[in-house]
């Protein structure tokens, strides 16, 4: 098959078909007569290894590097090594990750089940919202998530109006 055909069996576009054979990670298979690339169903096999790999969190050029260590190894047990050594470092890298996610997860959630205690909330300003002692609420004890939209500070005193370092303190030499 035709670059074009492979493209459109895998849902990719050309350029993509010979970005992936410039960094060497797909070759066709022959050359027409009139010089178009021809690969065979093997290549779409190739790709779609291609795709799972950067959905896994690899980049084209890591996967180019190695494909290149695992061809340029001196035995199949060393190649082997090289690839299992790689996909050990990105499954923690990916448990890391699910950590990270699960944290914000929980976050949310602690912020969805604070909110969900807000919808009987009356016509209070939304600047209260956050720091309210309405609904079992703690006084500033909204979930980080949601606390930070509110413009109330426990600060007792008042708030400064405009700039509180003038515009000629910021274009003194040495600071711009």
């Amino acid at each position: 098959m035709r670059v074009g055909e492979l493209a459109k069996a895998v849902g990719k576009t050309v350029r993509a078909m010979h970005l992936y054979e410039e960094l060497g990670l797909l070759e066709p298979r022959t050359r027409s007569d009139g010089g178009f690339r021809l690969y065979g169903p093997e290549a779409i096999d190739r790709i779609h290894w291609i795709v799972k790999l950067q959905a896994i969190g690899f980049t084209l050029a890591e996967i180019q590097g190695f494909v290149r260590d695992f061809q340029g190894a001196g035995s199949g047990r060393e190649a082997t090594a090289r690839v299992r050594a790689l996909f050990t470092e990105k499954q923690k890298q990916i448990r890391e990750q699910i950590t990270q996610l699960q944290v914000i997860e929980n976050d949310l959630s602690e912020a969805l089940v604070y909110l969900d205690s807000c919808e009987s909330c009356s016509g209070h300003v939304p600047a209260e919202c956050g720091a309210c002692d309405h609904h079992g609420h703690a006084k500033g004890e909204a979930p980080p998530l949601f606390a930070g939209l509110s413009s109330r500070t426990t600060r007792t005193e008042p708030e400064p109006k405009g700039f509180d370092v003038s515009v000629t303190d910021l274009y003194r030499e040495g600071n711009n």
